[in-house]
């Protein structure tokens, strides 16, 4: 149950941790953080995916250290026994990098889901919002890393000649045939050799939710031939969309558990 509907959450808000990991492209201008505090769903508590990845280098939302995500998340009161719902209103499905955080440092998967259509399909059935901001009490979360679900540059140029793993990549037809600029600086076009393209905004309907299982079945099947793998890693600009790619394939794989390369094309194509 990745996936949770609005009636679901509507049912449950006082039974879950809600999350807005709203985050926007920069060249958009918007501010999620003032957009969180105009309206959000009760009870929410604000992800800052930018700050709340790692500080020390150029790269863009890299993975923090076990220690620094341990206070992350207990200053937003969260325990390990918690039910999480992630929710945002990006179009990026920002949301899902924020689930793969937490199954990365060791939440239980079948406790963290993505709210199907976030914000966007929450305001449109005009359901209720807010401004406040709840008080929150600290927790003493303790975390364990899964460091089999993060792949690194090394891993990915040894993948070429062994090729041992899929490599998939979220970012648009255009950017990964190289026939536009990357909209980051100092990134030369192009792609990682043998890595297949899926766009993430093929498994998003118009209003933002998933499409159906049968409908994602058709996308990966096109590219991969089969389903049933498990050694497939996603990759993207940074890190943000190859999460969407891997929620939507562990919608139709129960056997998958999301596989990242951390740095992504904002690592890999460094000129």
């Amino acid at each position: 149950m990745s996936l949770i509907e609005t009636e679901w959450l509507e049912k449950n808000l006082n039974n879950v941790k809600i999350i807005d990991c709203s985050w926007h492209m920069p060249q958009t201008e918007r501010d999620s953080y003032e957009e969180y505090k105009s309206r959000h769903i009760p009870n929410a508590i604000f992800f800052d995916l930018d700050n709340n990845s790692k500080k020390n280098t150029n790269l863009p939302h890299m993975l923090v250290k076990k220690s620094d995500w341990e206070k992350i998340v207990s200053g937003m009161g969260i325990n390990k026994n918690d039910q999480i719902v992630v929710y945002d209103n990006s179009d990026v499905i920002s949301s899902c990098r924020c689930w793969f955080n937490f199954i990365y440092f060791g939440h239980d998967p079948k406790l963290i889901h993505i709210l199907n259509g976030g914000l966007n399909k929450w305001l449109k059935e005009k359901r209720e919002i807010t401004k406040d901001i709840s008080h929150i009490e600290n927790s003493n979360y303790k975390s364990f890393e899964k460091k089999e679900l993060v792949k690194d540059k090394y891993s990915i140029d040894e993948n070429i000649k062994s090729k041992k793993f899929k490599v998939i990549d979220a970012r648009s037809k255009d950017r990964f045939l190289g026939k536009v600029p990357e909209p980051r600086k100092g990134l030369r076009s192009g792609k990682i050799e043998n890595s297949f393209c899926i766009p993430f905004s093929y498994c998003i309907n118009h209003d933002k939710t998933f499409k159906s299982k049968k409908e994602l079945e058709k996308i990966f099947e096109s590219c991969l031939g089969n389903i049933n793998e498990k050694n497939i890693v996603f990759s993207c600009g940074s890190g943000v969309t190859a999460c969407v790619l891997a929620l939507a394939y562990s919608l139709i794989n129960d056997k998958y558990q999301p596989i990242i390369y951390d740095g992504s094309w904002a690592e890999y194509g460094i000129i």
